[in-house]
Formats: C-alpha cells, structure tokens, sequence
C-alpha cells in the first residue's frame, strides 16, 4: 500500500474517533445480555439451508437443530448465528417468506431450549432481522452492508441490537466472476470509513468488522487480507473473522471443505495472533482449542514481559 495513502486513511480514522465515532468498547449490549470481548469469542454457524457449500441440508428437523447447537454450546460457542439463504458464490437470492419460514421457526426453537444462548441472525433483509430479533435474536450479521435492502439498517437501528458489517464486492450471484480491486486492504479499509460513519451517524450502538474473506475476493486477495488483517485494529472495533472450511483453504490445499478443518485451524490461529475478536466456525471444539492455546501462550508472554521489567 503506498505510504501516503496509508497515513491519509488513518487521519481519516483518527478524526472520525475524535468526532462522530464509534466510542471503544470491549462489551457488547445485546439485548440487554453483555458480551465481554477483551478475550475471542465463538460464533458457531447453524444454516438451515439446503444447499449451503459444507453443511446444506444437515439441520432440517427440530431434533437436529437442538443437537447441534446443544453440541456448539457445549463445546465453547458464545453466539450461534442461524442462516437461511446460501450466501456461497454463485448463490441466487431467495423469496424473503422462503428466508423467514426457514429461520423464524428455528429461533423461535433456540430461545425456547436454550433461554440462555446469543442468537445472531445472518441475513440482508430488514423483514427477516425485525422479526426474528422480536422473536429472541440478538444480533444482525448482514454481508451486504445494507445494500440488498434499504430498510436494514434503519430496521437495526430501531432495533437497537449489534450489527455486523461485512464487505463484500458485487452480490453472491456475481462476486466471484474476477474480483477487482486497486489494493484490497486499501480498499476494504475505505469501505469501513465511509460504512462506520453512516452507521454512527444513524444511530447504530455495537458495530463489528468482517473483511468479507471469499466475498468477492480472489484467493490472493483473501491471504492479502489476513496477512494484514491487524491494520484493521486501528477502527477499534471487535473484528469478525469467517474463513471456516473456505476455499481460500481447500484450494491452496487442493482438497475439499470436507478436508479442510486442518487448513482452517491454521487460519484461526494466525487470525487470533493479528486481532480477531470472533471466529465464526463450522467446527466449535476445534476452534475452542485453537482459541485455548493462543490464549495461554499470550497469558505466558504477556507474564514474562512482567518479569523482565521486574529485572
């Protein structure tokens, strides 16, 4: 990234902090449940959709939904974030009835189990978050930005609940079909300036990153990003890192998603180690063990820093 260019975005950050920001925090108010972020969360994904690229079709009774996300709970997810509509390249848009009849139900079954459990909504429509957040949801991750609906973030705003903002070029349709960016660190960054200052000017309280790994990007470009991944800190915001069983993965490793859970545990490591507040993951136990031995090896160098000053 050109020098210059770099310092103008950070003033551009800095000055947004100073004025209209966002306020730092490190605790997320969903719906009255706080999420303490100063140590890495767990998102486990639930879709409900026949036709997701790893898991499509797996989840369809009540039995199996209580079972996985009894097992995500279990293993260490703090959020589970239930979805209705593919998002994977090449996926069409569905009927919002279609979405909701999926999804609704499914919350509605999460909150009767599971009273205790942070329920993320993954969807880019403002019917389907204002009636699954009045059903128990307690946040909206859209990877749209607000883009395939102009109502959602308004609808997030009335909702008053955590909102995770994704970049994403083109819609899933079309993203994969040549990604083109100048510098795609530059560019996402830009994205998040001008996305964060329309949502703290709405009126938007919890806002989390996710740099959109796989969502119109090639496979460079993904490993650009994570590689840099830390620059995102300087938004001072908690960032979501999706890269589970993702092509970025498979492809390099010339496997299958099926294959990938090693490749993704690698993944996950080098995005705690550039900053990543939430890993959302197909696989919980293997990311709670991941997130467990980064921490501990934190906890070790952040003890012998103590003692050398002692010295």
């Amino acid at each position: 990234m050109n020098s210059c260019k770099t310092n103008c975005l950070v003033e551009s950050i800095f000055r947004m902090h100073k004025n209209t920001f966002f306020i730092p925090n490190k605790t997320l108010n969903c719906r009255g449940k706080l999420v303490d972020l100063s140590f890495p969360r767990i998102m486990g994904i639930l879709n409900v959709t026949p036709d997701s690229f790893f898991d499509g079709g797996r989840y369809q009774s009540e039995q199996a939904i209580v079972d996985q996300v009894g097992k995500m709970l279990e293993e260490g997810a703090t959020i589970i974030d239930v979805g209705g509509m593919s998002s994977r390249p090449g996926a069409a848009m569905i009927k919002a009835s279609v979405e909701l009849d999926r999804v609704l139900p499914v919350v509605e079954l999460i909150v009767a189990k599971f009273p205790d459990a942070l329920i993320s909504i993954d969807t880019v429509r403002s019917e389907v978050a204002q009636k699954t957040v009045m059903a128990g949801a307690h946040m909206v991750n859209d990877i749209s930005a607000g883009s395939l609906d102009s109502e959602l973030l308004s609808t997030v705003v009335d909702l008053q609940v955590p909102y995770i903002l994704m970049h994403m070029q083109g819609r899933p349709e079309t993203m994969q079909n040549a990604p083109q960016y100048v510098d795609v660190v530059d560019d996402v960054l830009t994205f998040f300036i001008k996305k964060t200052a329309q949502l703290s000017q709405l009126g938007v309280k919890d806002v989390i990153l996710d740099v959109g790994f796989g969502f119109g990007k090639t496979m460079e470009q993904n490993y650009q990003l994570l590689d840099r991944l830390e620059e995102f800190n300087i938004f001072r915001l908690p960032l979501l890192v999706g890269i589970s069983r993702k092509s970025m993965i498979y492809k390099l490793l010339e496997t299958s998603p099926e294959e990938a859970l090693n490749g993704t545990s690698v993944l996950h490591t080098l995005a705690l180690l550039r900053g990543a507040s939430i890993l959302r993951v197909h696989d919980v136990r293997a990311a709670a063990e991941v997130l467990k031995i980064v921490t501990f090896m934190g906890e070790r160098a952040t003890c012998d820093v103590r003692r050398a000053k002692r010295k």
